[in-house]
């Protein structure tokens, strides 16, 4: 299943408005609040400000929307996974509460904004089930249900779903919903305009001098003052606090296609087993549904990305009777290394730096919870959870040391390893096209890429970011880090962070 095979991009983006791209700053910007990131995050902590009466700029390197909420499964659930048991061992009962009081709090504040701002984003209430097929692993669905039940969700083991294949046993949560985040995002980035914000697109932010008052340096130099900076990018761009280290980067793969409506799953499922298989529908056409599957999930730069993807087609193709694949794209969201994300003050004694990051996958409840949590802190309001999320909470053996010990593995393997001489590498001419590799060139680590028309490229394959190799994705036509999961064009421009910087170019030599 390929491009050329009709396949396209992100539903969300392919159907949301073609709005015109709002310009960058074409001077220096003074601001109460500056948001640096238009995803969900930003533009929910942003709006919530406006509402409150700040001044606030929002600054995108790309499109709002267009990154890892544009390429979200679009699930707003309280139930991530088996986090509950989890939470409850580590955190202990209140842990578990709070987390489930929070990102239930997100999903009603949602709710109210579509019914307030009046959006057509295909919302629909639908229940959220983890499931197993698996016999000997009912009893840690039994846990999973116990643990969220104690936390205050709905929750029940049931064996039954209206899944087409049988399941051994299930996690079912009701009341969460389903929506197309882009048109959501959009009417949010509407409104937060007509109430006197601003959003600047194609802004990427370079540089932060923090003091009273902050200041951000942009890739077009203009300069951007704010008493408040919330560093709303994902994957942090300014890490002063040493997050890297507690943050693991990762892809995972999604296939859509069209099903008869009355074939369609009306609830949203997940499972862990098979590298996770997570399924929802949304509306499509007239009277239909789009199948929505996830999967697979990979550290940048792992080199059998499309035979990922033939994995997951064939599983979803094996499971849904009538389905005709229409789309296909790649997410990426990172893991904290202790399963709760890091919302809050950016370190120890900082005033005026926020971060939200690492929503392990479950970005949209966690975006939303985290516009509702910097918004409070910056007005000064308390909030229940915040010493959950705070990004300056002291890690524990139990709940990080083995998480924190693999990540920092991996990422010391590369830092190693990328500077060992390579034995072996293709000449630049035995490159085919959609090909990439690694190869030195006049003393240096060159990324050389060959395009469809057979035109070399090259760029320097270090990532602009900490120094790590970049690997090729063929399936996706991107050099990708995988230390840390910056992304890049063939021809060096950025695609994805933390790096700020492209690759820069090199002359065609042979090796």
């Amino acid at each position: 299943m390929n491009a050329e095979q009709g396949i396209r991009g992100s539903y969300w983006l392919e159907t949301a408005s073609g709005r015109e791209p709002a310009p960058p700053p074409f001077g220096d910007v003074s601001v109460d609040v500056a948001v640096v990131g238009g995803g969900m995050a930003g533009l929910s902590t942003a709006w919530e400000l406006v509402r409150g009466g700040r001044e606030v700029a929002v600054l995108e390197a790309g499109r709002i929307a267009a990154g890892v909420t544009g390429h979200t499964t679009a699930k707003l659930t309280a139930l991530h996974t088996l986090v509950y048991d989890h939470l409850r061992r580590t955190r202990g009962r209140e842990g578990a509460r709070l987390y489930a009081r929070s990102q239930s709090a997100a999903i009603r504040r949602a709710a109210e904004i579509v019914t307030d701002l009046g959006i057509d984003c295909e919302w629909e209430e639908a229940a959220a089930c983890t499931y197993t097929e698996r016999p000997p692993d009912i009893a840690r669905m039994r846990a999973e249900a116990e643990a969220a039940r104690e936390a205050g969700l709905p929750a029940e083991f049931v064996t039954e779903t209206e899944l087409p294949f049988p399941v051994a046993g299930a996690v079912r949560v009701t009341g969460q919903a389903q929506f197309h985040p882009v048109k959501y995002l959009l009417a949010l980035a509407e409104d937060l305009h007509r109430r006197g914000g601003t959003v600047y697109e194609g802004t990427r932010v370079t540089g932060l001098t923090e003091g009273e008052p902050c200041v951000l340096w942009t890739d077009t130099g203009v300069s951007v003052r704010a008493r408040e900076v919330v560093v709303a990018t994902h994957y942090p761009v300014f890490d002063r606090a040493l997050l890297f280290t507690r943050l693991s980067p990762r892809r995972e793969l999604v296939v859509a296609g069209t099903l008869a409506a009355s074939q369609a799953p009306r609830d949203m499922y997940i499972t862990p087993e098979g590298n996770t298989r997570s399924v929802r529908s949304a509306p499509y056409g007239d009277g239909g549904r789009l199948l929505i599957v996830t999967g697979e999930h990979f550290t940048p730069g792992a080199a059998d990305v499309e035979e990922r993807f033939d994995r997951l087609t064939a599983w979803a193709d094996s499971r849904f009777t009538g389905l005709s694949f229409t789309h296909r794209w790649a997410t990426q969201d990172n893991d904290s290394t202790d399963s709760v994300p890091l919302v809050g003050p950016l370190r120890p004694g900082s005033r005026h730096i926020y971060v939200a990051t690492g929503f392990g996958g479950w970005g949209l409840s966690g975006g939303i919870m985290a516009g509702q949590l910097i918004s409070n802190l910056i007005e000064g309001r308390e909030v229940e959870w915040a010493g959950l999320y705070d990004p300056r909470r002291l890690a524990s053996v139990v709940r990080e040391g083995g998480s924190f010990l693999r990540h920092q593995a991996h990422v010391a393997k590369h830092f190693v390893g990328d500077r060992l001489p390579h034995v072996t590498a293709p000449a630049p001419e035995d490159l085919a096209p959609g090909d990439g590799a690694v190869l030195r060139m006049g003393g240096h680590q060159c990324a050389v890429h060959r395009d469809g028309d057979g035109q070399l490229q090259a760029v320097s394959a270090r990532c602009t970011h900490l120094g790590c190799l970049v690997v090729f994705n063929r399936a996706e036509q991107a050099w990708e880090c995988p230390c840390h999961g910056s992304r890049f064009a063939p021809d060096g421009r950025i695609l994805q962070g933390p790096a700020v910087r492209p690759l820069e170019k090199r002359e065609i030599q042979s090796p």
